[in-house]
């Protein structure tokens, strides 16, 4: 069972002056919080990529590269990597030489995100949205388990016996996830493909995601992988303090953020009621204290059989300190309790 955090790199609004907290101090703290998680154990560490205003991470390559300079054992994982508006051959050179640099713990986590930026930034139509990445994925899947690449599809030009440098170290093979909103032919297509599998678990109560994960086990045995190499995870909004001041101011912070995101997408604004019944022990928010948040990540294991577990914690951009210690308690208090 590995334990691991991930981050969006959010920052915060500041109604007085209209404008996001600095990019560059919020990029500076998170390396100091993944140096911090390295020291007390955490297992993953995962970025993700966006293309707004409210987020200071679009390069989410960069930030790990930064990050495996000041670490020694953490793994370091795209959480996610855009894939349908990516360029498989700069993703596998990116993390390849990543692997290089943190002597072999890169890790990429693909999936087609769930903001839509990246596609006009990059030219690509949405009338492709499912195309492109199905078939960027089939690329990138070649490229990572095959050195003499020859490929063709619609959307993209080409490959005729060529190899894509260098080579990460594992005889070139980068591990790749899938990472899923819980919709069951992304599912399919992972267990098919023999993908481990990350499903983001941000709202509503998670047990309404055992049968899909339990259609992933069937089908992936169905495939005829080695059950044996099977991995699930799950990723889910998460924040660790022993004080109840602390959680309980935690929820304006949660809420400016969702509120932010739910006024593009036709949201109701966010309420203390869904805030304290996420909290709850069936509920989706791993927020609380470390017993608290050790017991529900424990009955996850219980309901789903996952092998990882990635707490979301930088939603809303909290303070600094308020986020060291959160991680602190992560490492030091609830890892514990769950391995």
């Amino acid at each position: 069972m590995e334990l691991g955090i991930g981050m969006f790199g959010d920052l915060a609004f500041d109604q007085t002056t209209g404008k996001y907290r600095d990019a560059g101090i919020k990029i500076r703290e998170i390396l100091e919080q993944v140096k911090l998680m390295d020291e007390v154990g955490i297992d993953v560490f995962a970025m993700g990529e966006h293309h707004r205003a409210d987020y200071a991470v679009s390069s989410p390559e960069m930030v790990l590269a930064a990050a495996a300079s000041i670490t020694k054992n953490i793994k370091l994982a795209s959480g996610v990597t855009v894939l349908s508006s990516s360029e498989p051959v700069k993703v596998y050179e990116d993390f390849s030489t990543l692997d290089l640099i943190s002597d072999g713990r890169a890790e990429i986590y693909v999936g087609r995100g769930s903001f839509i930026e990246s596609f006009p930034l990059y030219g690509y139509s949405l009338n492709d949205y499912e195309e492109l990445f199905d078939e960027k994925l089939e690329l990138l899947l070649k490229i990572n388990s095959e050195e003499n690449v020859s490929w063709s599809g619609k959307l993209r030009a080409p490959m005729q016996s060529q190899t894509v440098y260098p080579r990460a170290k594992n005889n070139g093979k980068l591990p790749i996830w899938r990472a899923v909103g819980g919709t069951p032919q992304s599912v399919l297509s992972a267990a098919q493909l023999g993908m481990p599998l990350v499903v983001a678990i941000i709202g509503g109560m998670p047990i309404q995601f055992k049968n899909l994960i339990e259609f992933y086990k069937q089908e992936y045995r169905k495939a005829g992988h080695d059950e044996s190499e099977m991995q699930i995870a799950i990723h889910s909004h998460t924040f660790v303090s022993e004080d109840e001041n602390v959680i309980e101011g935690y929820f304006n912070t949660y809420k400016s953020q969702m509120d932010r995101i739910g006024k593009s997408r036709g949201w109701a604004p966010y309420t203390k009621m869904q805030y304290d019944g996420g909290k709850a022990r069936e509920g989706a928010l791993f927020i609380g204290n470390a017993e608290h948040v050790a017991d529900k990540i424990n009955y996850m294991k219980e309901i789903f059989g996952i092998t990882r577990f990635i707490g979301h914690m930088d939603v809303g951009d909290p303070a600094h300190d308020i986020m060291m210690k959160s991680i602190e308690l992560f490492g030091e208090k609830v890892a514990p309790k769950v391995k």
